[in-house]
């Protein structure tokens, strides 16, 4: 049987190779596309794309010029999981003028020779925003093995929505072409994002294709033409990534330059010299960190009497954080009033952080604005000036030639760490006095959970007991402060004895203020665990605090790299105390497993002296960022770390 899959399967991918130069009418499939019944480049899908193409183009449609965009797809249904790729969703723009159309809706189910069409009353229309509306429909009569095909046009009178095209989607496919017809007075940037390569790429020059009535001379247009085959899905299951935008295979097309009918020119790709300028006058962003006479004469005037700059700035800092309550809101281009938002001690980023350096620099203390765009939103380009990319603003301190980056919306931020969302490798400097430039985030380095555990035992009793000392540095105290804060000291306790089991009851509890800062907090647990000795042979797995229960990385491959935000590292310390009427008959076996160049490390070792056992793990990721050839070494390790905290035995025997 699997024999006859493969053959299927060489037989329809040299059939879809012949099938983009000779397109099936719609409605109709081939044997070849009836019989498939199984994709073996991934056994795991739930669909395929057979078959998709899209057409862009202009034309003159009721005396008005038009982009046209056109969609075609074949969808081959595997597994009952795949029926969701049956509902269709077909977003259309439009503003208080004018609309996008979305015309000549066609669908239809193949199921073997039968055939259902998608009748016209079951496509409905629905508002999404005041901008966003869409056609939805569902294929009728879903079945494992079923085609589905359907198609549609849009005719738009918004040039700049000349939107590119995912060669790439959440299910693989075999055949994605892509094909555009631009008259040459429309000049659009255009980028081509992921690791995937083109099957084809072909860009020539048609000589007066494009005619609009009332002007002689008919424009020439650039005819483009994309093609990629044997496309994997982009499975986002995973943890540790930045945004799928900046991976997914995918093209994007940016209006650059309009050359008018009338023979003028609109230029809309900037320099970032154009940018500085419009910024350094802008009511939202520039002219709001002109206020510094404001502030001078609203805070406290202490805030500026240190003479050392550093202790200034974090005064400066804390007073910020504490001063504004952030409203949830990312707003750094529309409606900024840095002065509202100090008299209602609440503001989106851009208020807060810009109240921030408007502060900074009436205390003398140099500080920029830095234009930022969140993990989530994805890394902007740095070939020309994208705008819509940054939707995030911080501020760069410079104090005796060291820089320190802030933003003042998380109350539990330290002085010179960002919130993880904004850990995304680089941001732009709008230095006002000079020129922009480009700036690498660098995140906090010094992250690690350390868990040291003393074990004894009372043999009157039975109970086992003992203290748990944790230590976390970085990104990980700053976690820790967030989650003591969300809830009571008892709600607190509660969840950590859970986790631990239910033998264990956790008699006291501190933090230890003293001992711990902004980027540190110690906490110390005195436990004991009930019942411990009461076998002859007590089984005991040491790892009583797990850091990783289960392995984060299950994909059997991953194209795109792996990023953990800041490097981090784990240690686990436990010394167990031997009852003296018990003697050791096993411990684990050591482990030292390492990636390459020093990347990443687990090392495990357990040793007994006398009556006494020592156990050591050191799990350190040595990097932000891990390519994607390093997803298979990665899984392995992680395996391993989850193998010794699960299955690490020590075995006391009773003499």
């Amino acid at each position: 049987m699997q024999f006859k899959y493969s053959l299927l399967f060489v037989t329809f991918f040299t059939f879809t190779l012949g099938h983009a130069q000779r397109e099936i009418p719609f409605g109709k499939i081939s044997t070849e596309e009836r019989e498939f019944i199984t994709y073996e480049k991934d056994s795991t899908a739930n669909a395929v794309v057979m078959y998709e193409k899209g057409n862009n183009f202009f034309a003159i449609i009721a005396d008005r010029i038009r982009l046209v965009k056109e969609y075609r797809v074949k969808i081959k249904i595997l597994k009952q999981e795949g029926y969701r790729h049956g509902t269709i969703n077909i977003p259309y723009y439009h503003n208080d003028k004018v609309t996008e159309t979305v015309k000549n809706i066609k669908a239809v189910t193949h199921n073997g020779g039968a055939q259902t069409y998608l009748a016209a009353k079951d496509i409905f229309d629905s508002d999404i925003t005041d901008r966003w509306s869409e056609k939805k429909f569902t294929l009728p009569n879903i079945k494992v093995g079923s085609i589905l095909e359907y198609t549609y046009r849009i005719e738009s009178p918004f040039i700049f929505n000349f939107n590119g095209w995912y060669f790439q989607s959440d299910i693989p496919k075999m055949y994605s072409e892509f094909n555009a017809k631009i008259p040459a007075n429309y000049k659009y940037n255009r980028t081509l994002t992921g690791t995937l390569q083109l099957a084809v790429n072909n860009a020539t020059i048609k000589k007066a294709c494009f005619d609009v009535p009332g002007y002689n001379n008919p424009a020439d247009c650039e005819v483009l033409k994309y093609v990629m085959k044997d496309i994997p899905a982009f499975k986002t299951e995973e943890d540790y990534m930045l945004a799928a935008s900046n991976y997914i295979s995918h093209l994007d097309f940016e209006m650059s330059e309009l050359h008018n009918l009338d023979g003028t020119r609109e230029r809309y790709t900037k320099t970032w010299k154009d940018v500085d300028h419009e910024f350094k006058t802008d009511r939202d962003i520039g002219r709001q960190l002109t206020k510094k006479g404001f502030f001078e004469k609203n805070v406290p005037l202490a805030l500026f009497d240190n003479k050392d700059p550093f202790i200034k700035a974090k005064n400066i800092y804390a007073f910020v954080k504490g001063h504004y309550n952030w409203n949830g809101k990312y707003s750094i281009y529309t409606n900024n009033s840095v002065k509202e938002a100090f008299e209602n001690k609440s503001g989106n980023v851009g208020e807060i952080n810009m109240s921030l350096i408007n502060l900074l620099n009436a205390a003398n203390v140099k500080t920029n604005l830095v234009l930022l765009s969140t993990r989530k939103n994805g890394l902007p380009k740095q070939n020309h000036p994208v705008m819509s990319d940054f939707n995030y603003i911080v501020a760069k301190v410079e104090i005796d030639g060291k820089d320190y980056l802030l933003d003042a919306t998380d109350k539990f931020m330290p002085f010179g760490m960002l919130p993880f969302r904004c850990l995304n490798y680089y941001g732009r400097v709008m230095d006002f006095k000079n020129e922009s430039s480009w700036y690498d985030i660098k995140a906090y380095a010094k992250n690690q959970v350390i868990t040291a555990i003393k074990l004894d035992f009372d043999e009157t009793t039975g109970k086992g007991f003992g203290i748990i000392s944790e230590t976390r540095l970085g990104y990980d105290a700053l976690s820790r402060r967030k989650t003591i804060a969300a809830v009571s000291e008892e709600e607190y306790l509660t969840k950590k004895e859970e986790l631990l089991g239910d033998a264990f009851v956790l008699n006291t509890y501190k933090f230890q203020t003293s001992k711990s800062s902004d980027e540190k907090t110690l906490e110390r647990f005195e436990f004991e665990i009930a019942d411990l000795l009461d076998q002859e042979t007590i089984y005991l797995n040491p790892f009583l605090i797990k850091f990783f229960r289960e392995n984060p990385f299950v994909l059997s491959e991953r194209n795109y790299p792996i990023d953990f935000g800041y490097q981090r590292a784990y240690k686990y310390r436990m010394t167990i105390a031997v009852p003296k009427n018990y003697e050791i008959t096993q411990i684990p076996k050591q482990k030292a497993i390492s990636l390459p160049e020093n990347s990443g490390r687990l090392i495990f070792s357990c040793t007994q002296q006398q009556n006494q056992i020592a156990l050591n793990f050191n799990l350190s990721l040595n990097r932000t960022q891990y390519p994607a050839p390093f997803y298979e070494g990665l899984k392995q390790l992680f395996n391993e770390v989850v193998e010794v905290q699960k299955n690490s035995i020590i075995v006391l025997k009773k003499k």
